[in-house]
C-alpha cells in the first residue's frame, strides 16, 4: 500500500512514499552514538502516513520520537535528535542540507533585510571567502537536542510571524566575528575573526541572548544589563518609564533603582499636597516593562531596588505576594532590596529599625551607598530628630517578614549594598554603587535621568559573555580565552546604537564589561570535588584568580592599543587598588590557598597603561545560552542527572556533561545538606569577581521536623552571606516535594536570561 502513496514536499512537489530514504535519514542521524536504535526510533514515531502528507511532518515526528527517548540510559539520543532537527533546519534555511557559500548567503540575507548592509560594506568578497574557509558547518552535530530547539527558538535569525528560519548555527558564529571585529585594522581582524569563531563554535567561550540573536541584524543593541536609576520627581520618573520601554524593546532586562521616591503621606510643594508614595509608581514602571515581548526573543522583565529602612518597606515587601487585591500589589516586577552593615547589626542585637521617607532625611539615601560611617552618623541623629515622619520596628520582625516573602515568592532578593560599594573597581566618592540588574549580578554606577535626553544621567549597561569552564584543561588556557573576549566585546561597545544618550555617555564613561562562568558543577565533578564539603575550594580560588588576572591583563593590553576609559580616573585601578586588596577577609577562614599569579607587576602595569574597562567579571545565571553548550548553569548545582526544562517550545531533556564517566561525582542540588557550602564558594568566587554574582539560596523544607523551613535557618544564611562579602542573593528555590530526583523543572518565566526571570548570558 505504501508504494502507492504520495508525499508532499518543502517545495509543494509531490513524490511516492520512500520509506528507506526515512530509514536512511535517521540511521545517518545515528551514526557514531552509543546505545541508540534506528528502529526504536521509527517504532516510537508512530507514523500514521496518508496520501500527500508532508515530509517536514514526517520529519518532525521523528525528531520529537528521538527527543522522547533521551533518558541517563541512552543520553546520546540526545544527539541522534539534535542532527535530525538540524537537517530539517537547514532544509528550511536553505532548502537543502548542504549550507551555500557564506558571500551569496550573506548577499541574499541582506537583500532580504535581515542582515545589516554593512557586513557587504566592511568585507570584501575574498575576505568573505576567506571566513568561509573557517567555517567547520560539522560542529552544528555537536549540539544535543535542548541546545538545537534553544537556537530555533531565540538565536537563529528568522521571521517570528510564519516561523521560517533563514541561517544556521555555523553562520550565526562566524557572522557574529565578522561583525564584532569589522572596526579591526584590515592586517588584523581576519586573525581575530577566525579565533573568536573557534572559541564560540567549539564551546570554549559563552554568548547571551542579546549578542546571539542581535549582532548581525539590523538591530544593534547588544547589551543583556540594563540600570536605570530613577529621581524623586515627576520629570525622572516619566524619563525612567520611557527608558524602560525603549530598553524593554531591543531585548534587555531592566534594572530599576526606585528607593529615592518618597513615601505615602509625604508633602509635596511645601505641603501643598501629600504624595501617593510608591506603588502607584511602580505600577507605572510595571506596565511599561510589560508593554513589548521582545519580538518573540524574551518576555519584558525587570527587578526593582529600595532600601530596607524606607517607610513603606512593610508594604512594598509583600508586593508580590498573591493575598491582597490589585490595588496594593504589583506582582510582575521582581525586587531587590537593599541593606547595610548597621541594618544586619540591629538584627544581630535585636534591636530596632527605624523607618523613614528619603526625601525627610536629608543626605541619608545617599550616604547608604557611599560612605557607612556618616550613614550611621546621619541614621542614629535623624531617629532622635521628632519632627521626621518615621516608624520604629524590631529588626528581627522586618527581616523575617522579608525572609518569608523570599521563601514565598523566591523573587525577593537581597543586595548588600555596603560591600557592592567597598569591594568595587569604583571610588564611591565619585562613582557608588545604588542598585544592581534584574539577575543581581551587575554592579555599576548610574544617576537618574531628569528627561529622556539628559545628558547627565547615566543609565548603565553591561555586555556579557562567560567561560566555558568544562573546556579548560590548563588554566593558562584563559589568557588566550581572555583576550579574545575581551576584545569582541569591547569592540562591540562601538559596534553597537544607543536610543538614549545617557546609556552612550556612561558606556564611554566607563565601557563596563560583565564575564562569568558556565559549566561550573560539570568542573567540579570533573576533579571529584563537591559543593558542600569544602573539597573544591582551592580549586575554586585558583580559578577565579586566573579569570580575573587574565582579564585585567587583557583590558590593560587594549587599554595600551586604544587608550583607557574616560572615567578610569573613577575606579580604585586607578590607585593601584585591585580586588585581592578589599575583599572580605573572613573568606581567608575558609580557603587558604595563597595568590598563584604576578599580581604586583600588575598593578604597576594597570596604574601605568589603565584598563580599557571598568569591570570585567560578573557571574550570571547563563540559564539558556548554557544549553547551547551542552553545559551546566553558572555556577550552580543540577538538581538532576536529567533537567527537564520547560520552555515556549515544549519540553527539552538535557542529560549532564560526560554523564557515563561522572554520574556518581555529581553532586546534585538537594542532595547538599545546606547552603553553607555553596555559599562559601560564593565567598570565594566573590574575592575576585569585580561585580557581583547572581548565587542562589536552596532549602528543602522536607529536612525539618516541622515541615516548614525555620526563620533561624533563612537568617543564619543571610548572615553567612553578608559574613563572606557576597553582593548579592538571586532566587530563593524551596523544594516542592515532587519526584525531581531525575528532573530539573525549570519555570517557563524563568527560561531567559537577562529577561523573564532569569539572566541569559
Amino acid at each position: 500500500m505504501n508504494q502507492n502513496l504520495l508525499v508532499t514536499k518543502r517545495d509543494g512537489r509531490q513524490e511516492p512514499l520512500n520509506l528507506d530514504k526515512i530509514h536512511r535519514v535517521v540511521t545517518w542521524a545515528a551514526d557514531g552514538l552509543q546505545n541508540v536504535s534506528v528502529s526504536q526510533v521509527e517504532l516510537k514515531s508512530h507514523i500514521q502516513f496518508y496520501n500527500g502528507i508532508r515530509t517536514d511532518d514526517i520529519h518532525e515526528t521523528l525528531i520529537k520520537a528521538a527527543a522522547d527517548l533521551i533518558s541517563t540510559d541512552s543520553p546520546d539520543y540526545q544527539y541522534l535528535a539534535a542532527r535530525l532537527a538540524i537537517f530539517h533546519l537547514r532544509k528550511i534555511a536553505f532548502g537543502q542540507y548542504e549550507p551555500p557559500k557564506l558571500v551569496d548567503h550573506v548577499e541574499r540575507m541582506v537583500g532580504l533585510g535581515k542582515y545589516d548592509a554593512h557586513i557587504l560594506q566592511d568585507y570584501t568578497r575574498e575576505e568573505l571567502d576567506e571566513a568561509d574557509s573557517y567555517i567547520v558547518h560539522d560542529r552544528d552535530m555537536n549540539f544535543s537536542y535542548a541546545a538545537v530547539k534553544q537556537l530555533e527558538g531565540k538565536y537563529l535569525v528568522q521571521n517570528r510571524v510564519n516561523g521560517d528560519i533563514y541561517e544556521s548555527p555555523q553562520f550565526l558564529y562566524i557572522l557574529v566575528a565578522l561583525c564584532l571585529f569589522s572596526r579591526y585594522p584590515k592586517d588584523k581582524r581576519m586573525h581575530y575573526v577566525k579565533g573568536f569563531y573557534d572559541a564560540i563554535s567549539t564551546f570554549k567561550i559563552s554568548l547571551p541572548t542579546p549578542i546571539m540573536a542581535g549582532v548581525r541584524t539590523p538591530t544593534r543593541q547588544f547589551s543583556s544589563c540594563v540600570l536605570i536609576e530613577c529621581d524623586d520627581s515627576l520629570n525622572s520618573i516619566n524619563a525612567t518609564t520611557s527608558s524602560i520601554v525603549r530598553y524593554v524593546s531591543q531585548r534587555a532586562g531592566i534594572g530599576v533603582n526606585a528607593g529615592r521616591i518618597r513615601a505615602v503621606g509625604s508633602a509635596i510643594r511645601g505641603g501643598e499636597a501629600r504624595h501617593t508614595g510608591c506603588i502607584p509608581f511602580y505600577k507605572l514602571f510595571q506596565a511599561a516593562v510589560k508593554c513589548c515581548s521582545q519580538g518573540g526573543v524574551r518576555g519584558g522583565a525587570a527587578t526593582l531596588f529600595y532600601p530596607l529602612w524606607h517607610l513603606e518597606v512593610e508594604s512594598l515587601l509583600v508586593l508580590k505576594n498573591n493575598r491582597g487585591v490589585e490595588e496594593n500589589r504589583v506582582r510582575h516586577l521582581d525586587y531587590g532590596v537593599q541593606i547595610n552593615r548597621l541594618l544586619y547589626q540591629r538584627l544581630i542585637k535585636d534591636e530596632n529599625i527605624t523607618l523613614f521617607s528619603p526625601s525627610d532625611v536629608p543626605g541619608l539615601y545617599d550616604a547608604f551607598f557611599e560612605d557607612q560611617n556618616r550613614f550611621e552618623t546621619l541614621y542614629k541623629q535623624y531617629e532622635q530628630d521628632d519632627s521626621i515622619q518615621k516608624r520604629t520596628v524590631r529588626a528581627v520582625e522586618l527581616f523575617s517578614l522579608m525572609m518569608q516573602e523570599r521563601s514565598s515568592t523566591g523573587r525577593i532578593y537581597i543586595q548588600n549594598v555596603d560591600h557592592c560599594n567597598t569591594h568595587s573597581p569604583f571610588n564611591p566618592e565619585f562613582a557608588p554603587i545604588r542598585q544592581s540588574n534584574l539577575c543581581l549580578e551587575i554592579a555599576l554606577p548610574t544617576k537618574p535621568l531628569d528627561d529622556i535626553n539628559d545628558e547627565k544621567g547615566e543609565i548603565a549597561l553591561c555586555t556579557l559573555s562567560a567561560f566555558n569552564l568544562g573546556s579548560i584543561q590548563d588554566l593558562s588556557e584563559m589568557e588566550e580565552l581572555a583576550d579574545l573576549m575581551v576584545r569582541a566585546l569591547d569592540a562591540l561597545l562601538d559596534y553597537q546604537d544607543y536610543p538614549i544618550k545617557a546609556a552612550r555617555i556612561a558606556t564611554e564613561k566607563r565601557r563596563s564589561l560583565g564575564i562569568g562562568v558556565i559549566n561550573f558543577a560539570y568542573y567540579l565533578a570533573k576533579h571529584g570535588y563537591k559543593y558542600s564539603d569544602g573539597s573544591g575550594n582551592a580549586l575554586t580560588h585558583r580559578t577565579f584568580e586566573a579569570i580575573q588576572y587574565y582579564l585585567l591583563k587583557a583590558s590593560m593590553n587594549l587599554s595600551k592599543e586604544f587608550g583607557p576609559c574616560k572615567a578610569f580616573h573613577e575606579t580604585r585601578y586607578a590607585q593601584g587598588i585591585l580586588p585581592i586588596d578589599n575583599y572580605k577577609k573572613d573568606v581567608d577562614n575558609i580557603c587558604q590557598e595563597p595568590l598563584h599569579l604576578d599580581w604586583e607587576t600588575l598593578r604597576v602595569e594597570i596604574q601605568t597603561h589603565g584598563l580599557r574597562n571598568s569591570t570585567l567579571t560578573a557571574l550570571m545565571p547563563s540559564e539558556t545560552s548554557s544549553q547551547i553548550s551542552n553545559a551546566t548553569n553558572g555556577i550552580e548545582p543540577p538538581r538532576g542527572l536529567v533537567s527537564v526544562k520547560a520552555s515556549k517550545d515544549g519540553i527539552l531533556k538535557q542529560v549532564v556533561p560526560d554523564y557515563e564517566l561522572l554520574k556518581d561525582k555529581y553532586e546534585l542540588l538537594w542532595d547538599m545538606p545546606s547552603n553553607k557550602g555553596y555559599l562559601e564558594l560564593v565567598g570565594i568566587m566573590q574575592k575576585f569577581v569585580d561585580q557581583s554574582i547572581s548565587a542562589n539560596t536552596n532549602y528543602d523544607p522536607a529536612r525539618y521536623p516541622t515541615g516548614k523551613v525555620p526563620m533561624k535557618e533563612l537568617l543564619k544564611d543571610l548572615l553567612l552571606a553578608y559574613k563572606l562579602g557576597v553582593k548579592t542573593l538571586y532566587y530563593q528555590n524551596t523544594r516542592d516535594g515532587a519526584n525531581d530526583t531525575q528532573t530539573d523543572m525549570i519555570k517557563p518565566e524563568a527560561e531567559d536570561d537577562c529577561a523573564g526571570g532569569a539572566c541569559k548570558i
